[in-house]
């Protein structure tokens, strides 16, 4: 049987050890692995505990590696399998490893799930359609996605959207009601709200335009594209264009035509 002769405290880490085997090196061991199998100079080794303690030892490798990588952050079961999987340790290593957090408490998919709604929810502003695919990414499972998403409450969906909303309204005082309109589904939908969580949001405001709002907006809008079709047409054909831009952009018949009539005296004058 081979027998412990020498045991050497590595270098470069200071909490594992080099084991040497009838004067050979044999292999190195975490600290807290030494002291579970009480491992010391002029121990016998048997064949089957060696390689019980060779699997501790990978299986505190594993663990170590999966505390460092929960350190920065918060991490679902799935992403620290594919962080030790890519790190090259057995399946059977990783359960073991995984496990463990469990027992210990570093890892626990229903405390990650719940934390990374409500991060999404106050940081991303997300609804729900969004943040489920972030919890598909994250590999939590199917059932646990859907009882910590039945939480987030349509009156709080339709709170967050507004405020959105209503960053966006103000953002967006050089557009049309219809061009507001349409960036504010377009964000939410992104967002991953639902239809009728958008349709109340939008509900709560009012975007139409006084008088003097329509005159500088089509002033701004309607330059720009007087100018890209000016290049390519006149007469007719230019005013045909410009009503069908502006028209599409959303602005009322009446304005295009009083932006028209004044374009065309200003150009006159020049």
């Amino acid at each position: 049987m081979p027998v412990i002769t020498r045991i050497g405290r590595q270098k470069n880490n200071k909490e594992r050890y080099n084991l040497y085997l009838d004067e050979v090196y044999a292999f190195s061991v975490d600290e807290a692995v030494l002291i579970k199998y009480q491992l010391s100079k002029g121990k016998v080794m048997e064949g089957f505990a060696l390689d019980e303690i060779v699997f501790d030892d990978e299986v505190r490798k594993a663990y170590n590696k999966a505390i460092t990588f929960l350190s920065y952050r918060m991490r679902s079961e799935h992403e620290v399998k594919k962080k030790l999987q890519m790190s090259e340790f057995g399946e059977a290593v990783i359960l073991e490893a995984i496990r463990k957090l469990y027992e210990h408490g570093f890892l626990n998919d229903e405390s990650f799930t719940k934390a990374l709604v409500a991060t999404q929810k106050k940081n991303s502003k997300k609804g729900p359609t969004a943040i489920r695919q972030d919890l598909k990414k994250k590999g939590i499972e199917k059932g646990l996605q859907e009882e910590v998403l039945a939480t987030y409450t349509e009156d709080e969906q339709v709170t967050i959207a507004s405020t959105l909303t209503e960053k966006i309204i103000n953002q967006s005082q050089d557009k049309t009601p219809r061009q507001v309109k349409q960036k504010v589904q377009d964000t939410l939908q992104r967002k991953g709200y639902n239809f009728s969580i958008i349709s109340q949001a939008l509900a709560q405001f009012d975007l139409e335009k006084e008088q003097d709002e329509w005159v500088d907006i089509i002033a701004t809008q309607g330059d720009k594209v007087w100018r890209k079709y000016s290049s390519k047409y006149s007469g007719f054909d230019l005013k045909k264009r410009v009503k069908q831009a502006l028209y599409l952009k959303g602005f009322p018949g009446e304005q295009i035509d009083i932006y028209i009539e004044k374009k065309e005296f200003e150009l006159q004058d020049e």
